[in-house]
């Protein structure tokens, strides 16, 4: 069974993706009034109960965040942070500091709904009505914003203030869902999984979280091959190398850029995988995901990571081993590819993207452009080559290869010929790459050239 299960994982990172014809891209909550009690924003009853026993087990993520809590640390985030430890600790004191901020120098639109939401039962109904108030100020501030961040904390506010504040809460839901995401982010990832960019994915999942456990609504439903392969694509375009820092080890997503990589966006990073195995931790995808994550090495433990590794985090979340997990990932439908040669952590990494290329080898990052390839690279049981009109190169190979031709012209026909085969007609992605295998064969040659018959644009 689990070889069945490897081989649907690796079909989804190799195929070309393109809309699912079952995807439900119109579909949508039935009604956008809320009934659930408070808490009730990223934190339903079964999160709830498992941040509970952690508290209950003295677990390590515990213990990170009450040293940081109860030793009075300059919390990052100290709305999120104290109202979480309260839903943890049911410690009215912390609880009500987590007030104090929110109604006094707090800002953020996301913490005060935070707050709003998971301290409710220690607000007075002066305090609830000062609250409300206030966050639908900044509601009204933010309205015109499109950004994730800025939708999210909208939906976050408004599922919030669902039944303190008349309409506003459910008109903001109607209208995000329609208007903003299955009017324009849903068509955009459909096209392109790069139109979200990855800094984005953890508000992203916020969202989809309030949804979810609002109206038990699934908005994966609206682009099911974007997120089927979401989690693959995100283990896959991490770099090799980890990245020690004060606080923690992190694995390093990919960034642009020189120097060192961000802390804070690798913290955000590992707390959206760890929110997409919360989102849903039976798919088998999100299990490979699971354990990538689950290692205690990488557990965050800084006064902006902690609330997120404790809120999150699931260890007692069965994972299936990483190293099973696909090392090529290609989509045809973006043009995007990315490569390694192992999941160990001295692997070779390549990705391209649109002619934007990018090598990771012997712990160094280094931009190419497709040119910048003088002779084939071995890339595992991968060759990377860059493609000219007309070309020739010999086989000599043990075992099956894959080849990826780099920098030929986007959706174009070429004609291919293997010694002592018939010419066959081979096709371009949307990026300009052309994936071809080679079983085991020694001293073929092989002939692509440019076809003269090109499809009408």
């Amino acid at each position: 069974m689990l070889v069945v299960a490897l081989s649907l994982v690796m079909s989804f990172a190799a195929l070309a993706q393109s809309p699912s014809s079952t995807d439900s891209a119109n579909s949508q909550p039935e009604e956008y009034k809320i009934y659930a009690e408070h808490p009730r924003l990223l934190m339903n009853s079964r999160r709830l109960r498992l941040i509970r026993r952690e508290r209950e087990r003295k677990t390590m993520r515990w213990e990170n965040l009450q040293v940081l809590v109860r030793g009075k640390s300059d919390m990052s985030e100290p709305g999120f942070a104290y109202a979480l430890f309260y839903l943890a600790s049911e410690d009215a004191a912390i609880g009500k500091i987590a007030v104090q901020w929110a109604l006094g120098a707090g800002a953020d639109l996301r913490q005060l709904a935070l707050v709003f939401d998971w301290c409710n039962p220690l607000l007075t109904e002066s305090q609830s009505k000062i609250l409300a108030a206030k966050i639908v100020k900044a509601m009204e501030r933010e309205a015109k914003l499109e950004t994730v961040s800025a939708v999210r904390n909208r939906v976050l506010a408004a599922a919030a203030l669902a039944d303190h504040v008349p309409d506003l809460p459910e008109r903001t839901l109607r209208e995000v869902f329609r208007n903003w995401w299955l009017a324009k982010l849903v068509p955009a990832i459909r096209k392109d999984r790069n139109a979200l960019a990855r800094e984005d994915g953890y508000p992203l999942l916020e969202l989809m979280h309030v949804y979810k456990d609002c109206y038990a609504f699934d908005m994966r439903d609206n682009a099911l091959t974007f997120f089927r392969d979401f989690p693959i694509y995100r283990a896959i375009t991490y770099y090799p190398a980890s990245f020690p820092a004060e606080d923690a080890i992190y694995h390093v997503p990919q960034y642009k850029g020189l120097g060192d990589p961000s802390v804070t966006e690798a913290a955000l990073s590992r707390a959206t995988d760890l929110s997409i195995v919360a989102f849903d931790g039976n798919t088998l995808e999100h299990q490979f995901l699971q354990g990538w994550l689950i290692q205690d090495r990488y557990i965050m433990r800084s006064a902006f990571a902690a609330p997120y590794e404790f809120l999150w985090a699931n260890p007692y979340q069965p994972g299936l081993s990483y190293h099973h997990l696909p090392v090529f990932y290609h989509d045809t439908k973006a043009g995007i590819l990315v490569l390694r040669s192992s999941w160990e952590e001295d692997a070779v990494w390549l990705s391209y993207y649109h002619g934007e290329m990018e090598l990771f080898m012997d712990g160094k990052r280094t931009g190419l452009k497709p040119r910048g390839i003088q002779e084939p690279l071995q890339i595992g049981d991968h060759v990377v080559m860059v493609g000219e009109e007309e070309m020739k190169w010999s086989l000599n190979l043990d075992g099956n290869t894959r080849y990826f031709i780099l920098g030929l012209k986007p959706d174009a026909r070429y004609e291919i010929e293997v010694d002592d085969e018939e010419m066959r007609e081979v096709k371009t992605d949307a990026g300009g790459i052309l994936s071809l295998h080679f079983p085991a064969s020694s001293n073929v040659g092989v002939l692509l050239r440019e076809s003269r018959y090109q499809p009408k644009r």
